[in-house]
């Protein structure tokens, strides 16, 4: 049984607008691989200051702000370890973090 999920992305916020374009597709394309069904996807905040440095894996650099991104979207549960393996994988987000949301 299809359940609904929100995912919130936190990217590196020196990503250039075709960069970032191209990231928000892979994301995307990511949950239709596995038979997910987004209902929306959308910036939550543009560099927006974070409360402490991240820094990006095998990388010196750290970054004070990041890029908010949140999807809307509906998935069987056994698929989600997968989709979270995948994502973990992309060196653009600096973090992720998908959460179930309450049945109404």
């Amino acid at each position: 049984r299809m359940r609904a999920y929100e995912a919130m992305f936190i990217f590196r916020p020196d990503l250039n607008e075709s960069e970032k374009t191209q990231l928000f597709d892979q994301l995307k394309d990511t949950l239709h691989k596995f038979n997910s069904k987004v209902k929306s996807a959308n910036i939550w905040a543009e560099k927006r200051t974070l409360h402490f440095n991240l820094a990006i894996k095998g990388s010196p650099t750290k970054f004070r702000e990041g890029l908010y991104y949140l999807i809307e979207f509906e998935s069987e549960p056994a698929e989600i370890g997968k989709v979270n393996a995948l994502y973990r994988l992309n060196e653009n987000i600096m973090r992720f973090l998908i959460s179930l949301q309450e049945e109404k």
